[in-house]
C-alpha cells in the first residue's frame, strides 16, 4: 500500500510539472506580454519621476541661472506628498545648458551637464558652477539630445518630463523642433516649454506649438524677476536643523569625504540664494528625495548596498575603524535615529510654514519664475499619472520639544 501510495505521489508530481511546461510553452507570447504590463508597478519597486531641465545660457540668461539655483529645492519638493498606488516616488533629475558660445558649434552648443539622478547636491553644484555667454540657441536640437540620451524609464506610467527654457525663437537651429518633439513624445517624455519674455512673442516664437506637439505645456516668465521669499516664524529654527542634519552623516569609502564636502558648500550656496533657497533646501534634506548611499553608511546599509561585516576598515570614518560589526550597528542606529529626529521636526515645522506662506501668497499674488511654472505643469502632469498628492500629517504644535542636540 505504501509502495503504491509513493507511486501515485511521484505520479501526480510529474503529472503537474509536465503541465505547468505545457501552459507555458502553449502561451509563450502572452505571458511576456502579461508580465510587461505588470512590471509596470511591481510590488517592491517606487514610482519614478524624472525631470530634465534645459537651461538657456545664453548672454542673456543671468536671471534664469538665478532662479534655477533658488528653486531647484522647491520643485523637487512638490513630491515629498505625492503617493502612486499608495507609494512615494524617486525623484531623479537631469540638467542640459545650450545656447553658450563657450560650447563646440559641431555639437551645437549644447551640453548634458548631468545625467538622471538622484544626487541633488550635484545638480545645485553644476548650477552653481554655470555661466553665460552670448550664442546660438538650437531647441530642437537640445530637446532630441535629451529625448535620445537620457536613461528614460521604459514603463509607460512613470512621469517623464523636459522643461526648457529660453527667449530666442523655438525655430532656430538645423533640428527641427516638430522633429524633435516627436521623438520625446514617442518615449512618453512631455516637453514643456517656458518662454522667457513676453507671452505673445513667445507664441509667435512657436514656444507654444512645441508644447502642443509633444503634450505638454507652454508658459512664459519673467527671468529676471526676483525670487520672493515669504518670510515664516518657522524659517530659522528650519535652517538651522537642515545644518544639523550634516552631523549625522557617515561619510565611507573614496568618495565620502568629498561628498560631504559638496553637501556643505551647496549648504552655503542656498545660504548665498537666499531664505527661500536655504529654508527649501533643508526640507529637502529632511525628505525621501534627499538620497546619499553613495557616501553615507546609513543610507547605504538601509538601501542594502553595504554590509557592515564584509566592509574593509579602510573604508570607514577613523572613530569606526576599530569598532566590531555589532558596535557598527549600534552606532548606525543611533546616528538614523538622531537623523529621523530632525528630519521629523523640520517637516512639522514645513507644515506650519506652508500653512502661513499659503495665506499670504493668496494675500499678495505672486509672479511667474521658473519653479512656479515647472510647479504649475507638473502637479497637473503628474495627476494624469495617477498621482495624488496628500495631505501631511498634523502638525506640531510650536511648543512641542525640538530633538535634543
Amino acid at each position: 500500500m505504501k509502495q503504491m501510495m509513493t507511486i501515485l505521489g511521484i505520479a501526480v508530481m510529474v503529472g503537474c510539472v509536465a503541465t505547468l511546461n505545457a501552459w507555458a510553452g502553449e502561451s509563450s507570447e502572452p505571458a511576456i506580454e502579461t508580465t510587461a504590463v505588470t512590471e509596470i508597478l511591481p510590488a517592491e519597486s517606487k514610482p519614478v519621476v524624472q525631470i530634465a531641465i534645459l537651461l538657456d545660457t545664453s548672454g542673456s540668461m543671468s536671471g534664469l541661472i538665478d532662479q534655477a539655483r533658488t528653486e531647484l529645492w522647491s520643485i523637487v519638493n512638490e513630491f515629498i506628498f505625492a503617493r502612486k498606488h499608495g507609494k512615494a516616488p524617486e525623484v531623479q533629475v537631469a540638467l542640459y545648458e545650450y545656447g553658450n558660445s563657450g560650447l563646440t558649434r559641431k555639437g551645437g552648443y549644447i551640453r548634458r551637464i548631468v545625467p538622471l539622478t538622484t544626487d541633488l547636491d550635484k545638480i545645485s553644484e553644476e548650477l552653481f558652477a554655470l555661466t553665460t555667454n552670448g550664442g546660438d540657441e538650437h531647441c530642437g536640437w537640445v530637446i532630441r539630445e535629451a529625448a535620445e540620451d537620457l536613461a528614460w524609464s521604459d514603463a509607460t506610467d512613470d512621469l517623464k518630463v523636459i522643461f526648457i527654457a529660453g527667449n530666442e525663437p523655438f525655430t532656430q537651429g538645423p533640428v527641427h523642433y516638430k522633429d524633435a518633439c516627436a521623438k520625446a513624445i514617442e518615449r512618453g517624455v512631455v516637453v514643456n516649454t517656458i518662454h522667457c519674455g513676453p507671452d505673445r512673442q513667445g507664441i509667435e516664437g512657436k514656444w507654444k506649438d512645441g508644447a502642443v506637439l509633444a503634450d505638454g505645456r507652454y508658459l512664459n516668465i519673467d527671468h529676471n524677476r526676483q525670487v520672493v521669499h515669504i518670510a515664516a516664524p518657522q524659517d530659522t529654527e528650519i535652517a538651522e536643523l537642515g545644518v544639523r542634519l550634516n552631523q549625522t552623516y557617515i561619510p565611507f569609502g573614496l568618495e565620502g569625504e568629498l561628498a560631504r564636502g559638496r553637501q556643505t558648500t551647496q549648504d552655503l550656496n542656498a545660504q548665498r540664494a537666499g531664505a527661500v533657497a536655504q529654508v527649501q533646501r533643508a526640507v529637502t534634506k529632511s525628505s525621501a528625495n534627499y538620497k546619499n548611499a553613495a557616501w553615507d553608511l546609513i543610507d547605504a546599509v538601509r538601501d542594502e548596498q553595504v554590509d557592515l561585516e564584509q566592509i574593509e576598515p579602510e573604508s570607514l570614518p577613523d572613530n569606526m575603524r576599530k569598532m566590531n560589526a555589532k558596535q557598527r550597528q549600534e552606532y548606525i542606529k543611533g546616528q538614523a535615529k538622531q537623523r529621523e529626529e530632525i528630519q521629523t521636526r523640520i517637516q512639522q515645522l514645513n507644515e506650519q510654514r506652508r500653512l502661513h506662506v499659503a495665506k499670504e501668497m493668496k494675500r499678495q499674488g505672486e509672479g511667474q519664475t521658473l519653479g512656479s511654472a515647472i510647479k504649475e505643469a507638473i502637479r497637473t502632469q503628474a495627476r494624469k499619472k495617477h498621482y495624488t498628492f496628500e495631505s501631511p500629517q498634523q502638525p506640531a504644535t510650536p511648543t512641542e520639544k525640538e530633538p535634543q542636540k
